[in-house]
């Protein structure tokens, strides 16, 4: 893994670099959970991926050109920033739109984020994602992944979003699935027990983090 960061010009070898941890997980999994116990119990600075393309994606930002240049103007609202709520419903039910999406957007929010990592002076940054590829995970000394059942992503989606259960089901259906996440990550966090399993272990992954 530093190879690989040397390669990509990467702070990661230099002993002054933050140590930067990658999140990810599939709709529901409980991200926001995670995020909170490395905030709050271990002082971790978060970048999520999804602000960061939100600030992309504003008028003049560079992703939103692009992305009217692709699927129209009809993206739009009626001050010519993106429509975020219908563009989102729009591609949630075309996996392939998603997939163009994620082409056109995630390298600019990887971008971004390599730079406000490199810039960054905490000990510990943590960047949550939906997504993660072998380029952007060079920015990270650790991916984890955060695992749920898809019973309790749909109820945690239905209790706090207002989703139908189908709905639930057919956002997940066009996501990547759980192989996909297992082959890129690091290490696992099982997030369908209680709050203070959840922060043992992500108290045991950064000991180990730390030892190496």
């Amino acid at each position: 893994m530093e190879g690989s960061k040397a390669e990509a010009g990467h702070p990661g070898l230099d002993t002054k670099a933050p140590r930067v941890i990658g999140l990810t997980g599939g709709i529901g999994s409980g991200k926001s959970r995670i995020l909170a116990i490395l905030e709050q119990e271990h002082k971790a600075w978060a970048i999520l991926a999804d602000q960061v393309a939100a600030k992309l994606e504003e008028p003049g930002g560079p992703a939103l050109e692009k992305l009217v240049g692709r699927f129209g103007s009809g993206i739009l609202d009626e001050g010519k920033g993106l429509d975020r709520e219908a563009f989102a419903q729009r591609i949630f039910q075309d996996r392939k739109a998603l997939e163009e999406v994620n082409a056109i957007v995630h390298p600019l929010v990887w971008k971004e984020i390599w730079r406000m990592v490199r810039q960054s002076s905490h000990p510990l940054v943590v960047v949550e994602s939906a997504l993660f590829d072998e380029e952007s995970r060079k920015i990270c000394d650790e991916l984890w992944f955060v695992d749920a059942t898809k019973e309790n992503r749909a109820a945690r989606l239905m209790a706090g979003r207002g989703y139908t259960r189908e709905k639930c089901y057919a956002i997940m259906e066009n996501q990547p699935g759980r192989e996909y996440f297992l082959d890129l990550a690091d290490a696992v966090i099982d997030n369908n027990g209680s709050m203070e399993e959840t922060s043992r272990q992500v108290g045991r992954l950064l000991a180990w983090l730390k030892q190496r």
